[in-house]
């Protein structure tokens, strides 16, 4: 092979490379500008019915996400969805997350959705919420008992404590069975790295806090003292 020919092989690979550089960091801008759309609208939406300015949203830490999730988050942007539900705070692992009604794979790879037939969040019960293990919810690993969570909706912000981590089968759906008091169920699939589809469930049990900071729960007082 000549010198000429080997200038212009490396020529050829060096454009390649920057073209999927390049492909790759579009893809991590794009999905942040979205989820951080999501969450603006529900702070523009709140802003009438609650009070102070519109809080200031932190960026998803995108280093834990898998290329196939990065992905596949920014081909959900070109799909319809309602206004998120809620804004799911995790603080020890730094997370904002909308919370969307359902959780199809639209909804999913967007943010985070509510179980369908769990609680609403203001109600009270428990409250499930799913999220992809490659994506928002991969940060679940790094969770403790008594860590706290925080939801927020137009009425206000309800903060929970972590209680319990546990590993399922899918099919065990008694994690989600109606609680006697206000609690909230994160859900994921386990293991967190496994390649393909991962075989079991990943459980975050949180029950209601009634040492929220803010002062300021979307619970009413009477669902308030149910749980003394």
């Amino acid at each position: 092979m000549t010198k000429d020919t080997l200038r212009k092989l490396e020529a050829v690979l060096l454009a390649i490379g920057l073209t999927l550089l390049a492909t790759f960091l579009a893809l991590r801008i794009h999905s942040v500008l979205g989820s951080r759309a999501a969450l603006r609208a529900f702070a523009q939406a709140s802003e009438s019915s609650m009070t102070g300015a519109p809080a200031q949203f932190r960026e998803p830490d995108l280093s834990l996400w898998s290329e196939k999730r990065i992905a596949a988050y920014s081909q959900s942007m070109g799909l319809p969805l309602d206004s998120p539900i809620a804004v799911l705070t995790i603080p020890r692992i730094s997370l904002e997350v909308p919370v969307f009604e359902g959780t199809d794979e639209s909804v999913l790879n967007r943010g985070t959705g509510r179980i369908t037939g769990t609680a609403r969040p203001g109600e009270a019960g428990n409250i499930g919420i799913a999220g992809h293990r490659d994506g928002f919810f991969r940060g679940l690993k790094d969770l403790q008992a008594g860590d706290r969570i925080e939801l927020t909706t137009r009425k206000g912000k309800t903060s929970y404590v972590v209680d319990t981590t546990e590993i399922v089968l899918p099919e065990n759906v008694s994690v989600l069975q109606p609680k006697e008091h206000p609690t909230l169920t994160l859900v994921t699939c386990y293991p967190f790295y496994f390649v393909g589809h991962a075989p079991k469930r990943y459980i975050v049990h949180a029950s209601f806090s009634e040492q929220d900071p803010s002062g300021n729960s979307m619970f009413s007082n009477e669902v308030k003292t149910t749980r003394k």
